[in-house]
């Protein structure tokens, strides 16, 4: 059996019923196939979820020689984006990059695309690394949060808004200052955000 079908099924698993309902069992028996023939691919689940992870990140599709080109601030920027993009798509198996650093081909292809243009840029290696890591982090969390957690409980962004504007003056004036700006959309939160952690960036690259 193909290894593209074998891990385009368990990322479909994932989508649909959570990162907990991946099994080889569970795989197995979506293929209409015995464990025995996921264990030539994979010796653990472990090893399969590598796979699925490194799957999404094959969706993030960048040139190395395009980001040097436009600048390590458009570079991060663009990444941070594609990558947001990508993963939130698969948001049930976004959270699987909770789990461990990613260390497929492709994970390993956009790392190296980024700290590339952050060294050429005049980071020290310390500060690229720890940069990556960062934004590496901030999108993955964002990427979890997108559509909420998909409890049918969940109030709509007008609901939410009423509420912040129906509260006591008194007690929150602040909150009531700021209610109609509220909530803030989970992407303009992000782009906020990013703005915010390049910002930083730069003035830890100027004083190093």
């Amino acid at each position: 059996m193909p290894l593209e079908r074998i891990v385009s099924t368990a990322l479909q698993i994932v989508d649909d019923e959570g990162a907990d309902a991946l099994s080889m069992r569970t795989l197995a028996q979506r293929l209409g196939s015995g464990t025995a023939t996921l264990y030539r691919h994979f010796d653990n689940r472990a090893a399969l979820v590598a796979h699925v992870v490194d799957r999404m990140f094959g969706a993030v599709e960048l040139n190395g020689d395009e980001l040097l080109a436009m600048g390590w601030q458009q570079a991060l920027r663009t990444v941070a984006h594609t990558m947001f993009e990508a993963l939130a798509r698969h948001r049930n198996a976004a959270r699987l990059l909770v789990e461990e650093i990613p260390l497929g081909p492709n994970a390993m292809a956009l790392r190296e695309h980024c700290v590339a243009a952050l060294l050429d840029s005049g980071f020290p290696p310390r500060l690229a690394a720890h940069a990556f890591a960062t934004l590496s982090r901030y999108v993955l969390g964002f990427a979890i949060q997108v559509n909420g957690h998909g409890g049918g409980g969940q109030l709509a962004d007008a609901q939410v808004s009423a509420v912040f504007q129906s509260v006591d003056p008194a007690l929150f004036p602040a909150t009531v200052t700021v209610a109609g700006s509220m909530p803030v959309p989970i992407e303009d939160e992000f782009s906020f955000g990013l703005e915010l952690l390049l910002s930083g960036l730069a003035h830890l690259r100027d004083d190093a």
